[in-house]
C-alpha cells in the first residue's frame, strides 16, 4: 500500500488509501490471537489465580496511574477545542476542493448511531440511580433526595458526554488526517509517520501500536459484550421467569455470535447497514414512549437544569483524582470510563473518521463533541429523569431494582409504563442487535489493523477476531462477572493511554506544517499590532514631507505584497 504523502496541490495525489487489498499480517495476527487465546485459557483454567492477579494488578494500577488517567482525558478535551477554534480548524480532511462525502443530515445521523449502543442501553437507568442511592465520595449531598438526582445526572453526563466524545474525536481525526489528507494506510500506526518515520511505521514498531490498538479492542468490545448479556439475562428472568445464571449468560452470548457471523459473512451494505438502522429506530421510539408516558414535564425540566450544573461543575469534576476521594469508588466508575472509552477508540474512531471525508477540522470536531453528547443528554433525562421521579414521588421503588446492580433497571423502569412486557422485548431486542453490530463493526476494525489497514479485510479473520471477542467476554463473566470486566479493560487500557497521548503528539506536529491552516503568525496579537502600527503610521505620514511620505507608501505597499504572496503559498 502507498504512503506516499498527500499533497493538497497536487491533483493526483491521494486522498485515501488505495483499493489494493492487502492479505492479513500474519505475525500480527498470531501475536494477538496467541495473546488473546492465553487470557482465555488462564481465565478458564485458573479462575481463582486470574482472579487474585487481576485485582493485584488493578490496585497497583489505581495506586500508581489513576491520575494519568484522568490527566488524559483531560488533555484529549483541552485539544479537541483548541484544535477546533484554532487556525488548524481550517484544514479540510482530504483535498483543498473536497466536499464532504455525507450531507449534514445523514452524517449527524450516523453520528448519533455510533453515540448509542449497549453501554447506554445498560447504564442510562442504572447509573443515575446508583449514583442516586450512593451518592459520590465528596458530593456533598445526602441520598435519596432532589440534590442527589441532580448530582448523579450530573455525574451521568461527565462519564458519557463530551470527555469520552474528546477520546474519540482525537482519535477519529488523526485517522481521518492520515488517511484523507495524507493518504497514508487505514491503521493507527499509519498516523505516527511524523514521529517513527515511514519506514519504521510500517515495520515492527507500527506493528506493536496496531498490536496494543487491537488488545484495547478486544477488551473494551468484550466489555460491552458481557454487558449485554447480563442485561438480556436479566430481562429474560424478568419476562419470562427463566432462572438468571451464568450458564444462561453464556448460552446468549453463544448465540448472539453465531448471528454476528451471519451478519458478518452477509457484508457491510446488507447485515451491519440493516441492523444499525433497525437500532437507531427502535431505540428513538423506546426513548419517545417513556418520554411520552412517564413524566414529560419533569423530563423538560430537567434537560436545562440537569446540564447547567453538569458545565458549571465541570472543572471539579475533571480534575477529581483518588488524592481526597475513595480511590475505589474512582476505579470503579471513572477510571473505568476513561478506560473503556480509551479501548474504544480505535473503534469509534475509525467509524467516525470514514463517515466525514471532505469536511473541515473544525466541522468534525465540534460535530463530534456537540451531536453525540446532546443525543446522551437528552437519552439519561428521559430514561435516568424518568426513573428518579417516580423514586421520588413514591410511585415506585426505583432504587430498590440497583441493589443487585444495574442491569434490571431499565426493565423496571418500563414495568411502570403500560404495554410493559412489549417494551421489555423490544429493550432486549435492542441490546442484541446492538451486541451483534459492536461485534461486526469492532471485528472489521481488528481485520483492518491486522492487515496492514486493508479496508475490506478476508472475512474469515473478521469472524476470528470477533469468535475471540466472545471468548473474552464469556471467559470474564465466568471468572467474575462486572468486576472482572471493569479490571480487565482498565489494565488493557494502561499501555494504550501513552499511545493516545503520543498520537496527539504527532497529530500537532503535522498540523503545524499544513499549509491548509495558513501562516502562524494570523492571530489576534497581530493584529492588533498590525492595527496600532497603521495609526501611528498615519499620524507620521500626516507630518511627513512628500518625498518621504512616498518612499514610506512603497515600503507599506511592498509589504502588504509580500504579505500577501505569503498567505497564498500558505493555502
Amino acid at each position: 500500500m502507498s504512503t506516499r504523502a498527500h499533497d493538497p496541490a497536487d491533483p493526483h495525489a491521494p486522498a485515501a488509501p488505495g483499493g489494493r487489498e492487502e492479505p492479513p499480517d500474519a505475525a500480527l495476527v498470531a501475536i494477538g490471537g496467541a495473546a488473546v487465546l492465553a487470557v482465555v485459557a488462564w481465565a478458564a483454567l485458573g479462575k481463582h489465580s486470574f482472579d487474585r492477579v487481576t485485582k493485584s494488578a488493578l490496585n497497583w494500577v489505581l495506586s500508581n496511574f489513576a491520575w494519568l488517567f484522568v490527566i488524559a482525558a483531560d488533555v484529549f478535551l483541552a485539544l479537541c477545542v483548541v484544535i477546533a477554534f484554532s487556525r488548524f480548524g481550517r484544514i479540510r480532511l482530504g483535498r483543498d476542493d473536497d466536499q464532504p462525502e455525507f450531507s449534514n443530515l445523514a452524517w449527524i445521523a450516523m453520528m448519533f448511531s455510533a453515540g448509542m449502543g449497549i453501554g447506554l442501553m445498560f447504564y442510562g437507568v442504572g447509573e443515575p440511580l446508583l449514583h442516586f442511592v450512593s451518592p459520590p465520595p465528596g458530593s456533598g449531598v445526602t441520598a435519596n433526595t432532589p440534590a442527589a438526582a441532580r448530582t448523579a445526572l450530573e455525574y451521568s453526563f461527565f462519564h458519557w458526554t463530551l470527555h469520552p466524545w474528546a477520546i474519540y474525536g482525537m482519535a477519529g481525526l488523526a485517522l481521518a488526517y492520515a488517511g484523507f489528507r495524507k493518504g497514508r494506510g487505514n491503521r493507527l500506526s499509519s498516523a505516527f509517520v511524523p514521529l517513527l518515520g515511514e519506514e519504521r511505521a510500517a515495520g515492527w514498531p507500527g506493528r506493536v501500536i496496531d498490536l496494543l490498538a487491537v488488545f484495547a479492542t478486544v477488551f473494551g468490545t468484550a466489555t460491552s459484550l458481557g454487558l449485554g448479556a447480563l442485561q438480556v439475562s436479566k430481562g429474560l428472568n424478568i419476562t419470562t421467569g427463566v432462572k438468571d445464571s451464568t450458564a444462561l449468560e453464556l448460552v446468549i452470548i453463544g448465540g448472539l455470535s453465531a448471528a454476528f457471523v451471519l451478519s458478518a459473512f452477509s457484508g457491510l451494505h446488507k447485515g451491519v447497514k440493516w441492523l444499525s438502522t433497525l437500532n437507531i429506530v427502535l431505540a428513538a421510539c423506546l426513548m419517545l414512549f417513556v418520554f411520552l408516558l412517564g413524566p414529560t414535564v419533569f423530563v423538560l425540566n430537567t434537560i436545562p437544569a440537569a446540564t447547567g450544573g453538569y458545565l458549571h461543575d465541570l472543572l471539579t469534576l475533571a480534575t477529581r483524582t483518588g488524592a481526597f476521594t475513595d480511590s475505589k469508588w474512582l476505579g470503579a466508575w471513572t477510571i473505568f470510563y476513561w478506560a473503556w472509552w480509551l479501548s474504544w477508540a480505535p473503534f469509534v474512531g475509525t467509524f467516525i473518521a470514514r463517515i466525514s471525508r471532505g469536511r473541515t477540522i473544525r466541522e468534525f470536531l465540534i460535530g463530534v463533541l456537540l451531536v453525540p453528547s446532546g443525543a446522551t443528554i437528552v437519552w439519561f433525562c428521559v430514561m435516568g429523569g424518568s426513573a428518579l421521579r417516580l423514586d421520588m414521588t413514591g410511585a415506585a421503588d426505583m432504587a430498590g431494582t440497583v441493589k443487585d446492580g444495574a442491569e434490571a433497571s431499565l426493565f423496571a423502569l418500563l414495568d411502570t409504563l403500560p404495554l410493559e412486557t412489549l417494551t421489555s422485548w423490544i429493550a432486549m431486542a435492542l441490546v442484541m442487535t446492538y451486541f451483534i453490530t459492536s461485534a461486526d463493526s469492532a471485528s472489521l476494525v481488528m481485520g483492518s489493523l491486522s492487515s496492514r489497514g486493508a479496508l475490506h479485510p478476508r472475512t474469515w479473520l473478521v469472524v476470528t477476531w470477533g469468535v475471540l471477542m466472545a471468548a473474552v467476554a464469556a471467559v470474564l463473566l465466568v471468572a467474575g462477572g462486572l468486576q472482572s470486566l471493569q479490571s480487565a479493560t482498565i489494565l488493557v487500557a494502561l499501555p494504550f493511554v501513552l499511545v493516545m497521548l503520543a498520537l496527539c503528539w504527532s497529530l500537532m506536529s503535522e498540523l503545524r506544517e499544513d499549509p491548509g491552516a495558513g501562516p502562524a503568525r494570523h492571530h489576534a496579537m497581530h493584529g492588533l499590532r498590525d492595527a496600532l502600527r497603521t495609526m501611528v503610521g498615519d499620524v507620521i505620514e500626516e507630518r511627513a514631507p512628500g518625498p518621504v511620505r512616498h518612499a514610506r507608501l512603497r515600503r507599506v505597499a511592498d509589504s502588504v505584497r509580500d504579505r500577501d504572496d505569503e498567505g497564498q503559498g500558505g493555502g
